[in-house]
């Protein structure tokens, strides 16, 4: 098995046994699995300036990559979507406060398969009995989830469309719930729905969360700190910024 895959099974006994073999030279990013698209580029760019360090990026839900920490994963960079996640790493000593750092922005939409003949509109128009299924990121794992379940309350809505809800295990999954028109309508974002391309069509910018703001930090569980920290500093820097900006991410 190789490293790439064993870090990707993440197992806490794979995790300890790789913490004794890794080289220094390699680099372990968590990242949440809305940045995959984005966070491939960075790495691409990073290692050009870096030849001597090897990426090997893992992503998931933020939770479930918290999950992975507090087991014992050999991470060296964290990316969560959220800062609630990120709060609980540093609650957990997982992270170097210190380093901790916005990097992006991101907007929920609402979208629906590219097909769709239904008259949707808006969060309001799913309370239409012809809307049969949603697909939101699960909110007790997904930060997306959790903004859905927010907008969702604040639109008075959250109780009332419960019986639609397909739950997904990521962002990535709820889109491609949608994208095969699986689905009704699901929440994502934008990156998301961007990178779907005319497979779905964006309905509308959802409203009534706190920000989606991505937080990055160089994680304790590690080995390599001096290149997690220069990952992070690569990522904020302006031609980390503008790579984000390509796959449809704010500046913090």
């Amino acid at each position: 098995m190789t490293l790439k895959k064993t870090f990707l099974a993440l197992s806490l006994a794979a995790s300890l046994c790789l913490a004794g073999t890794v080289s220094a030279a390699d680099l372990y990013v968590s990242g949440a699995a809305s940045l995959t698209n984005a966070f491939e580029a960075v790495k691409a760019a990073f290692e050009k300036k870096n030849p001597g360090v090897k990426v090997l990026t893992n992503y998931a839900a933020s939770n479930p990559l918290l999950k992975q920490m507090q087991e014992g994963a050999p991470v060296d960079v964290f990316a969560s979507a959220d800062q609630a996640t990120m709060d609980k790493a540093q609650a957990g000593k997982l992270i170097d406060p210190a380093t901790r750092k916005n990097f992006a922005l991101n907007d929920l939409v609402l979208i629906v398969p590219s097909d769709s003949k239904l008259d949707i509109r808006g969060v309001t128009s799913l309370d239409s009995k012809k809307v049969k299924r949603i697909a939101i990121g699960n909110p007790d794992s997904v930060p997306a989830g959790r903004y859905t379940r927010d907008a969702l309350t604040s639109a008075g809505l959250w109780e009332k469309l419960a019986p639609k809800y397909i739950n997904s295990a990521s962002v990535r999954q709820a889109l491609d719930y949608v994208s095969r028109g699986e689905v009704d309508a699901g929440f994502v974002y934008r990156t998301d729905a961007l990178k779907a391309g005319d497979k779905v069509k964006i309905i509308a910018n959802v409203e009534g969360h706190d920000p989606v703001s991505y937080p990055i930090a160089v994680a304790k569980t590690g080995k390599n700190a001096a290149d997690g920290a220069k990952f992070v500093d690569f990522v904020v820097s302006e031609e980390g910024l503008k790579i984000l900006a390509e796959f449809g991410f704010s500046r913090p």
